[in-house]
Parts: C-alpha cells; structure tokens; sequence
C-alpha cells in the first residue's frame, strides 16, 4: 500500500482549489438525495450520456456507449467500450447520495406559544447539536396526482433555537440533553405556518395536487474554504456527496477519454479485473451507482440492500448477449470500490482513534479496513486500490477503528454480499462527520477522484 506522505497539503494546488470548488457547487446543487441523483445526471448529460428508461426494452445498441438510469433519489451510469461484450467485466465505484437530516412528517404544522412550526422526524445519525441555531432551508421532492414528481427547495425557512444559558446553567458542565421529540422541531413564522403551501407554491403547483412529499432539512449556509491557507473546505453533505462528485467526474473524464496514460486510451485498455484476467477484449464497462437510504440501513427499492444495481447488470449484460452462466463469469471478474467519507484523527481527542493507524485531512483518502467486516476491504482488494493510486499519483491512507470503539459500515460489505464481487471500501477523511456542516481538506477531494478514475480504468 503506498505510503502516506509525512506532511499534509497546506498549500493545496489550483487544480485541487478548483475542483473543491466545484464539489461545493455540487453540494449547493444537490440539497437532497433527489436533487443529487440529477444533479450527477445533468452533468453526465453536458458530458454526452443518454439516458435510459427503466420500462423500455434494452438492446445491444442501448447499453453500448455512455449511459445512465435514475430511480428515485439513486443513479447508475456506465461508459461502455465499443468492444464490450457479454465477457467484459465491470468496474464500479458505489457511493449513496443521502445524508443526516431531519425530514418533514407527513401533516407537519405545529404551533406553541404564538409560533409556527414545522414537525420533523430525525433521519440517519444526526448529531443533534450542531442543528440548533443555524437556519435550514427544505428540500426534496413533491408526489402529485397522476404519480408526476417535482423537485423543490426554499430558501432560508427555519431555526430550531437553543435554550438560553440563563435556563439550562448546567449546560456548559453538565452537557447539552436534546429529546428529538421535544428539542428538534424548527420555529417556522409568527402564528400558524402552512409549510405544505409554502412548499407547493415554491414548486409552482397547487397544494391539493400534492399527495405525498419526502422533504428535509438542509443547512442554508453555502460551503466556503477557510484555514490559514485556506487549505480546508466546510460543508453540508460531504457524507456522502464528497464521493458522489468524484466518481461522477471520474467517469466523466472516462467518457472523454482525459487522463489515460499512453496506451491506456479509448477502446484499445488492456484489461486486469483484479479476480479474474482474460475475459473480454479492452477496458472493463466503467460504472457508477450512487444509492439513497445508506444512512438508514440501505433496505429500499433504491438502496444498496435494494435490487437496483443488480437490475441493470443483468440487463446490461443480457443486452450484450449474454446469458446467467457468462454473467456469473463477467461478474466473478469484476471489482467495486465503495467510496464512502471516513474519520480523520481528532487533534481534542486523539484517544478515540487507533494509536497508530491515524488518517490525517490532506494526505489522501483512506483505504478502511475492519477484520469483521463491517468494511469490505480484503487483500486482494487492497492491492487493487494500491496500485490504481500508484498509476494515479495519489497517496493512500489506512484507516481502523480504536478497538474499544466499534466503527459504522458502508455500502461496501451489502453490494459484495449481494452481487458476490471483490470490493474495497474508501473514502475522504472528515471532521465533524454527521454534523449540519462538516469539513475536509482541500486537497483529497481531487486525490479521491482521480483514483476512482484509475480504478475504474481497470
């Protein structure tokens, strides 16, 4: 595994300044998992993917070339070579497009002592805390008669308001107690609030023809650098959208052919699959999956529990011609790389960290390991990882949990279990995971990016 550098990058490069940026554009763009699904879609689309639908039939001619399908908050995409047949592996780079939030419950009007507000429900891990005192916008995706869907966010709406010092004295030595039930609801006006109104008008329908929503809470502060060198990025959703905008480049530079070393371009890439070499001419089928609901668990029609990437590598592979028995084989050959946000080493409490594995923010991602697979990094896996960050020039970390603190999953481990492929699990390295605004540094967002491009690269 390529060793760490020993200093981080304080002084990030323009091109890692530029791409940050554009991963905060990203991240503004994409306030929900539905809005992250086609945010990655419209910029697969300028880059020259096609769409697919679901319920249309698929030919060879369909699944050759770049595409792409959405399902609810979730979205695959691939870059097929012209020599790709029933016998071409698949190397895949699954990341999930959700992040903690709190969500509207479905009749959400509230009102105490003259002031409107608006119920929620706690979604995923939140740290509860950093929600208090910051004003949220809402965002997510409107269901009108006719199953029609549209998308919507507001501006700055709400606040849920902290008690004062002067109430809770014991705050400041005795810790913060938050109910979710009784805590966590936002201020949303003065008097009774219509948040559904508010909503519906936003998305330019009628408040009747709205029957179903799935709608949360977003931090309505823009990402921004900040550091002595402004060497750090704060933000919402870097879990997971930080991995969501590499791989959606990644394979976009892919498409376009950037970046192949000599030899290594276009349709004429030897091909490795890592478990299984010989099997189809040229570069593996590039893909992308990016999955809702890993913060609850993955089990949904969308989710990496769900079907949703084993569909369309069926599909896709039977379009080229191939039949249960050669899938198995393509398969067999193929690779995942589960790139998912990972904990840098706290500098105030450095002992909740393993004493020597400690990932630092600017020294690349980190590649997570866990002997009971709560990650699903292997050997062979890892030597894949390590050698597609050599081709890259990229700097690898390893990462595992302190023992006496058991660490959380990925999509990793369930798309392994499921589909049966060598998968590795990585990730950036944040501080503040889960929080309303986390932060990274600047300089791995781009490191992670290009080595999901030599990955996929195969």
């Amino acid at each position: 595994m390529p060793a760490a550098p020993a200093e981080t990058a304080v002084h990030p490069t323009d091109e890692a300044r530029s791409f940050a940026s554009d991963l905060g554009t990203f991240v503004t763009a994409s306030p929900s998992s539905f809005h992250a699904a086609r945010e990655a879609a419209r910029r697969l689309e300028a880059a020259g993917f096609t769409a697919l639908d679901e319920h249309e039939d698929w030919a060879a001619s369909d699944v050759g070339g770049d595409r792409y399908v959405l399902r609810d908050g979730s979205l695959i995409a691939w870059s097929a070579p012209a020599s790709a047949d029933a016998r071409t592996p698949f190397r895949i780079v699954g990341s999930h497009t959700d992040s903690p939030a709190l969500k509207i419950k479905p009749d959400p009007a509230l009102a105490a002592e003259g002031l409107g507000q608006v119920g929620v429900e706690v979604y995923g891990g939140v740290l509860q805390n950093s929600w208090l005192d910051r004003e949220l916008r809402l965002a997510g995706r409107l269901v009108l008669r006719g199953g029609r869907e549209v998308l919507v966010e507001t501006g700055p709406l709400l606040r849920i308001p902290q008690l004062a010092v002067h109430l809770d004295r014991g705050v400041n030595t005795q810790g913060l107690t938050l109910d979710p039930q009784k805590h966590m609801q936002p201020v949303a006006g003065l008097g009774e609030v219509d948040v559904l109104e508010i909503l519906a008008r936003r998305a330019g329908v009628e408040k009747a023809e709205v029957l179903g929503t799935d709608v949360v809470t977003v931090d309505a502060q823009a990402p921004g650098f900040f550091g002595a060198n402004e060497e750090f990025l704060a933000s919402g959703r870097l879990d997971n959208l930080s991995s969501v905008h590499a791989e959606t480049e990644a394979l976009v530079r892919i498409a376009r052919g950037d970046g192949a070393a000599d030899g290594q371009a276009g349709d004429e890439a030897s091909t490795d699959a890592g478990t299984g070499t010989g099997t189809g001419a040229g570069r593996p089928i590039a893909l992308m999956v990016a999955n809702d609901h890993e913060e609850v668990g993955s089990a949904s029609r969308s989710g990496a529990a769900g079907p949703f990437l084993e569909d369309v590598l069926v599909r896709v592979h039977a379009a080229l011609g191939g039949d249960e028995a050669s899938r198995r084989r393509a398969l067999a050959g193929s690779m995942v790389l589960s790139a998912d946000a990972g904990h840098a080493a706290h500098p105030n409490y450095p002992e909740r960290h393993d004493p020597v594995n400690r990932p630092r923010l600017g020294a690349g991602p980190i590649l997570k390991l866990n002997a009971n697979q709560r990650y699903a990094s292997d050997a062979v896996g890892t030597a894949a990882l390590s050698e597609a960050c050599e081709r890259a020039d990229v700097p690898l970390q390893a990462f595992v949990s302190n023992n006496a603190m058991p660490c959380g999953s990925t999509i990793g481990p369930i798309t392994a279990t499921r589909l049966g492929m060598t998968t590795i699990d990585v990730g950036i390295t944040l501080l503040s995971m889960h929080s309303v605004r986390e932060m990274c540094a600047v300089a791995d967002p781009l490191h992670l990016s290009r080595a999901c491009e030599e990955f996929l690269r195969g």
